[in-house]
């Protein structure tokens, strides 16, 4: 600890968040390794933006929900054959832009009804034969009702624009019971084998969105991630359907890349609580789970030279005037002092993007990656969120 201490303090300032792309790509192959080559992988990078140019060759598509998104990749050099244009809402302008520019490189998806009519609107006005996704819903306001998608399919002959390949579905998120893949993973085969009975078509792709669990907390209950990836892969081996499976996978891939690291600045007791304040806050580290800070997340203390003694139980708390903002309570530290940096684990997905980041107008941490070729590379640097909370004259 007193090593790794030594380095983070002298190498990153915190507050910040570094993504370890060689654990990153280890995950992704012990996945690979255990699905098998049948299925793809698809990265949802809302998780995570940041990685997305770094995974390029372990990676076989992106799923794009914003044109936010779509213009990171574009920054980033992705390959548009590897993008799904994914997202509840497509403006027609964003869609004729992609169109415009890229033509029927990606894939498009298709979450209403409305949305597949203004996709092929676009691309028949252009010119093109686009490959679209339907989304079927599953119980919520995404995707399009069963009824709709039949209907779809049982006129495809009307829109010569587009070519439906498939059919996409999303289970949820931070899902690890086998019973639910297996029911949601027959609804879609047993459509797909209606579809082809009742009208000839004959699916090349399932794009599946598992939402496989991420443990995030020392007192949850042990939990196998490679038992659950080969029960699943038993389902899949189970199914009618023969073509391409693609699994739409964010959090699971990129949450345990990811920690973030924070320096305690100040310490207190107040009421009988030993308080430390650090440098970061609860804007910056959010937790899938996570209940007014009652939960001990996966984290290390970090500090200089050896101490000696009992634990001792902090509440950890960052520098918002908010009585809110509590990362931790009751983590058990070794006789903490300012100066020591808190690393807490599994921030890969998420917390670097769904903070409140822009409260109170305190920068946003610096972000870096990390291999052992490279070192330590910057991806953003910290950057002042008081020009986005006012606007000067003559700006």
């Amino acid at each position: 600890m007193q090593h790794e201490h030594a380095f983070i303090k002298n190498q990153v300032a915190t507050p910040a968040y570094v993504f370890d792309m060689d654990q990153m790509r280890e995950r992704i192959t012990m996945v690979r390794e255990i699905l098998g080559k049948r299925v793809k992988l698809c990265y949802a990078m809302k998780a995570n933006p940041f990685v997305i140019q770094a995974i390029q060759q372990e990676i076989d598509c992106y799923e794009v929900c914003s044109p936010g998104e779509q213009k990171i990749c574009e920054r980033a050099g992705i390959d548009m054959k590897k993008v799904v244009l994914s997202g509840v809402y497509k403006a027609r302008k964003d869609i004729a832009y992609v169109m415009d520019t890229y033509g029927a490189q990606p894939t498009y998806t298709a979450e209403s009804y409305n949305q597949f009519l203004l996709l092929h609107e676009l691309a028949k006005e252009r010119k093109l034969h686009i490959r679209v996704l339907l989304r079927v819903t599953s119980g919520n306001q995404f995707g399009m009702d069963e009824q709709i998608l039949r209907e779809i399919i049982t006129q495809r002959s009307q829109y010569e624009a587009i070519d439906i390949i498939g059919i996409q579905h999303f289970s949820g998120t931070q899902r690890k019971r086998l019973s639910q893949y297996k029911e949601e993973l027959c609804y879609v085969d047993e459509l797909l084998l209606s579809l082809k009975e009742q009208t000839g078509y004959k699916a090349k792709h399932i794009e599946f969105g598992p939402g496989f669990y991420v443990e995030y907390f020392q007192q949850e209950k042990t939990y196998d991630e490679k038992e659950l990836l080969k029960g699943f892969a038993a389902l899949i081996d189970q199914l009618h359907f023969q073509g391409t499976i693609t699994l739409e996978l964010g959090r699971f891939l990129s949450a345990a890349c990811g920690t973030y690291y924070t320096q305690i600045v100040d310490q207190k007791h107040n009421d009988g609580i030993d308080y430390c304040i650090v440098d970061g806050g609860m804007h910056q580290v959010n937790y899938f789970g996570q209940r007014m800070a009652m939960k001990i997340p996966y984290y290390q203390h970090l500090y200089e030279g050896d101490r000696q003694g009992n634990l001792q139980f902090y509440h950890i708390c960052g520098s918002l005037c908010t009585v809110n903002d509590h990362l931790v309570k009751q983590l058990p530290l070794l006789q903490a002092q300012v100066g020591d940096i808190l690393a807490f684990k599994n921030t890969g997905a998420y917390s670097m993007s769904e903070g409140a980041s822009l409260f109170l107008s305190r920068d946003l941490p610096k972000i870096y990656l990390y291999d052992q070729e490279n070192g330590l590379t910057l991806m953003r640097d910290r950057f002042e969120t008081n020009v986005l909370n006012y606007k000067y004259e003559g700006e």
